[in-house]
Formats: structure tokens, sequence, C-alpha cells
């Protein structure tokens, strides 16, 4: 009888059910942290439902997704210990595969034509769950998603925990609304049956590390950016001009690298975009990939392909896109990340791309690059770099008001038009186009209804509510505090709702408890307070929570009537913009109603498209 040490090493194409599906798999104590971050999460969302929609067709049968062609993920590697294996190398596309499952049982449930995937999340044993990537550290959270969609990790939590909670808030946000309805099953039909990994198996640990060894060698693996690099050197003669650009790339590029793994690849493909892409591919069955997506999957082919359009004619045309053109977008490049990653100075003309990097937002940088040219001095590149910032801010801001998607499948079209409509024009004409974009979108905020809030949009208007606050804080007067508001100093802060969550006071104005709680749920029934406090007053009736409310932020004061009488830069404030703030004596449902208002009339000053065109006559 064979022994594992005996087997051959096997390698098996298997569809995300066949690898799930009722089994069990450890992983090292070494390689349990899940580390993915929003974009790697946002790609693999975008591959799979793009390639979705491009092979379904209204008047499909559930029955046709059988003979949709396969899709290719990668690979992983296992090592076969005993009974259970363990898993080697792919665990964040595992952990990640089954947060999306857990995501899409948490989305039809409740539905009549739902999908059997419970088996490929968890297995059941006597009534107790145990979840198919066995990490006993994940175990809680894990539990909660899937149960209410929901987790607040305890202070002591692993760093992966937290890790987990936020990728798995975001896909909300990152699943486009066309396959919520009716396509959802089809579409997870599709996952568990059509989408395929190759699985590696060995049948001890020293041959599965050598796998993974040999497949992540990097120092043998060439790079698109390698490959790139040795296209463009190879056009430039042997000597001072070629090592001079050899330099500049191997500088600008590790300098990048230095924020994050990556980022050099992100900018060669952010940059490309920027300057070169004319088109994109249609979200319909037939369509080709078009430069904007060749460009973000194997630039260097694009380039070699592209060079005469890109102007790469002569040596020195080689010589000046790396030593010029390079040198250049790769600094602007950094100045972005900079920005992104933030704290940024509340009066910095960067603050906006901050501001839209809260928002989970990844989709910028390609139009912030875009009316950038090489010869702008540093005050015209911060003036272009704030119009895009503060349109872009505004779009959001809007868009999250409507309870419209932010997701990168929902906005890459309008970021590559905006991107293609503003690619080298001068701060007026890119002020005045944007601003002119920006009055053609039919929802802002003068619609009828406010936003509410819900498990799937909580950090968003989180961070939108953040705004309004330190908005009224530095019109006031005083010094920002956006950094503690969002949470990203020491005090934690969190969305409070006025009222409690007691619908039995409230029996005169609703007869239901759940037209009480989507009342409640509305923006002006909402304030940002610290945890702390939340904890302790989350219960009490509003007149005794507003006595609290004065040592709160002034939105929060401003419910009651000694905040009217001890702060000059409020009244101040109040006077010259008009707007109708008052204290309560009881907040019932009009008071809701009436603050909503207030924060809309906010909201108009805050995110305003006539900013644009100030900031170019600035």
């Amino acid at each position: 009888m064979a022994t594992d040490s005996d087997r051959s090493i096997a390698g098996v194409a298997k569809t995300i059910s066949e690898i799930l599906s009722k089994k069990k798999y450890a992983i090292d104590y070494y390689q349990r942290d899940y580390k993915w971050e929003r974009k790697q999460l946002e790609e693999l969302v975008s591959d799979l439902t793009s390639k979705f929609l491009q092979l379904y067709q209204p008047g499909h049968h559930r029955r046709d997704v059988a003979r949709y062609p396969g899709y290719f993920l990668g690979s992983i590697i296992v090592s076969q210990k005993g009974e259970q294996p363990f898993v080697v190398d792919g665990q964040q596309r595992l952990t990640s595969i089954t947060l999306l499952l857990t995501y899409l049982h948490r989305l039809q449930e409740g539905r009549d034509a739902g999908v059997s995937i419970d088996d490929l999340i968890y297995s059941e044993s006597y009534g107790e769950k145990s979840f198919n990537l066995d990490v006993p550290d994940r175990n809680d959270c894990m539990r909660a998603l899937f149960d209410k969609g929901e987790y607040d990790p305890p202070v002591d939590a692993a760093e992966s925990v937290a890790t987990l909670v936020a990728r798995f808030g975001e896909l909300d946000a990152l699943f486009p609304d066309e396959l919520k309805g009716d396509t959802l099953p089809y579409f997870i039909d599709w996952l568990k049956d059509r989408v395929q990994l190759v699985q590696i198996t060995a049948y001890n640990d020293d041959d599965a590390y050598a796998i993974f060894e040999t497949m992540n060698d990097r120092g043998l693996k060439l790079t698109p950016a390698d490959m790139l690099k040795g296209y463009l050197l190879a056009n430039i003669r042997e000597g001072d001009h070629r090592t001079q650009a050899a330099t500049v790339w191997r500088k600008r590029l590790q300098s990048l690298d230095e924020y994050y793994d990556e980022a050099s690849t992100d900018f060669l493909k952010t940059w490309l975009r920027s300057q070169y892409s004319t088109k994109i591919r249609e979200r319909r069955k037939g369509s080709v990939p078009e430069d904007w997506d060749k460009i973000g999957t194997e630039f260097h082919r694009w380039l070699r392909s592209a060079h005469q359009r890109v102007g790469l004619a002569s040596e020195n045309d080689f010589y000046r896109f790396v030593i010029t053109d390079l040198d250049f977008y790769s600094r602007q490049f950094e100045k972005i990340i900079q920005a992104s990653l933030g704290p940024v100075p509340s009066d910095s003309p960067l603050r906006f791309i901050h501001y839209n990097d809260m928002q989970g937002f990844t989709l910028q940088d390609q139009v912030l690059l875009a009316p950038l040219r090489t010869d702008d001095c540093p005050e015209v590149i911060n003036k272009k770099l704030e119009i895009v910032g503060r349109y872009i801010d505004i779009l959001l801001a809007w868009r999250i008001w409507n309870s419209r998607s932010t997701a990168y499948s929902t906005m890459s079209y309008a970021m590559f038009n905006s991107m293609r409509d503003v690619r080298g024009l001068g701060v007026r004409e890119l002020a005045q186009t944007l601003r002119d974009s920006l009055l053609n979108v039919e929802e802002t905020f003068d619609g009828t209804e406010v936003p509410s809030i819900h498990q799937q949009n909580r950090r968003q208007l989180h961070v939108l509510l953040a705004r309004l606050t330190d908005y009224v804080t530095t019109a006031s007067g005083s010094a920002s505090n956006l950094y503690e508001l969002i949470g990203r100093q020491s005090v934690r802060y969190e969305v409070e709702h006025i009222w409690a969550n007691k619908p039995e006071r409230h029996l005169e104005e609703f007869a239901h408890p759940s037209d009480f709680v989507r009342h409640r749920n509305r923006i002006g029934g909402l304030l940002l307070v610290p945890k702390q406090f939340n904890a302790s007053y989350r219960d009490d009736p509003f007149e005794v929570k507003r006595e609290h409310y004065l040592k709160q932020n002034l939105l929060a004061q401003s419910l009651h009537p000694l905040s009217y009488q001890n702060s000059p830069g409020f009244l101040g404030f109040m006077k010259a913009t008009g707007l109708p703030f008052r204290a309560y004596d009881e907040f019932t449902s009009s008071s809701i109603d009436e603050r909503g208002e207030l924060y809309r009339s906010l909201a108009k000053i805050v995110w305003n498209p006539e900013d644009l065109l100030a900031v170019a006559e600035r």
C-alpha cells in the first residue's frame, strides 16, 4: 500500500464547488494573516462579475449557465497532511472567495430562488458550524458575518479579523447592482460551477514548499515592468543615455515601491492609461478588450504594439519617454500616493485626494494624472490636482447621498470618460469642463429623499457626516478634527442615532416598529460621537442625551439651546450662511426631517460645483 510520501505531485483543475464543498482546510500558523486590501478584493470582484456579464444574456435559462466557458482564477498549493489538507499558497484568494460567498449567502437570504452555497462556507456536525477554512482566530467573526452580516471586533482581536470585517463591509459597494436582482442565481451558479482553480497537491511539506518557492521565485520571474524596461532601454543606444535612463527608471520605481507592494506597477498602468488610452471594453457579450483594458493586464505588450501612437519613433523619443515623461508622472503619482495615505493639512490643495481615498475610491489616480503636462509648474499641478479631486469628491458625495454605488464596476466607465475628456487641459478649461460635467448630473442633493444608514453604507455615511461636522467646526473658527471624527486617532467615533432603539417610545407617530426603524435611520437623526459616549447613553431618551451633547462637536451641540448663547463663532457662522440651525425641546419624526434638510443645505455648501471655477481663478 502506497504511503503519502510515495505519491506523485498532482495538479488538477477544479471548480470552486469541487474545492470547497464539504471540505475542510487548515492554514499553517505563519500563513494565517489575511492581508488583502480593498484594491485586491475590488479587482477580484470586478474580474468575476465582468466576465460573467460578457457571457450572460437576458432570456438565458439557469441550465444555460452550464455551457458558459470556464474561467481560470489561478492556482492554490495544498499539502495533504494525513486526512486534513493544509493550504500552502492561495489562502488570500480562498479567504476572499469565502467572504464573497458569505456575502452572496446574505444577499439571497429570503429569496425563493436561492442557490445552495452554505456547504461551500461551512459544515455542520451535531448542531455546530465549523468553517471550511479552519482558522480558529476567525471563527467568531465568520460566524457573525454569516449569521448577521456584521461584526464588531474586540479590542484584542487579531489584525486579520479587522481586515476580514473591513473587506466584507466593502463587498456590497463592489458588487454590481445589476447582479443583485433576478440575475443573482445565474451568477452564483457560474461562480461555483464554472470558475476554476488549479489545485496542486503535494503529499509532504517539503514538496509543497518547494513548489511554492519555485512558483514565487522573484529572482527568476520577469515582471511586466521588467519587460517594459527592457524594451525601452533596448531602443536607446548603449552609452550615457541608456545609463541615465536606467538610473531614472530604477530610482523612481524603487521610490514608489517603498509605499506598498506593486506601487510601481500601479503607476505604469495609471500613467499609460491616463495619457494614451482612448477606448474601454463595453460590458456586453462578445465585446473585446480595448486599450484601457490591455494596459491593465499587459501594458508591456500594449506599448510595443502602440509605440508609434505614443510617439516612440526615434532613439531620442525613447530616451525622452523615460528621462522626462516617466520621471515627471512618477513624481506626481508619488504625490498622489502620499495624499491618499494622509494625513493632509486641512488647507492643502491635495486634501480632496485624501477625502476620496477615505471613501474607498480607487479610480481617481488616472483622472488626476490625465490633465498634467510635463511643462506644468508646481502651482499649476496643484491647481489641477485640486480641481480634479474636488470634482470626484462632489460626484461621490452625490452618489452616496442618493444611495448609488461608487464601486469599481459601476464607476469605471464614468472615470474613463472623465479621464479622456480632461487629458492635457489647462487650468481654466479643466475647471470649466468638469464643472459643466457636474451640472449635467441628474442626481445631486436636490432630490426629494435623504439617505438612510444601513450596514452596507455605514462607513460612507460616517465619512460624509464627518465632513459635514468638520465643516461646521472649522467655519465657526475652531481647528479641524476630521481625523479624529473618522477614527484615525486614538478616540474612536461612531454614528449615533439621536433616537434610542425604543419603538415603544414613539407609538403616537409609528404604529409599526419597521416604520420607526426606517425613520430613525434617516440622516437627520444621526450624529458622530465617541464610541464610549454611544455605549453610555445610547438607550437614553433625547431629553437626557441633549445635555450630554453639549460636550460634543458643534453639530451635536446645536440640538441644545445653550449652544446659541456661548458660541460667538458658531453664531457668526449661522449669520454668514443663513443656515436654519435651531435647538429642540423634543425630537420627533418631523425634527428628523427638519435636520435632514439642514444637512442637505450644509452638503450643498461643502460640495459645490462652482468651487472648481473658484480654484482656477485664484
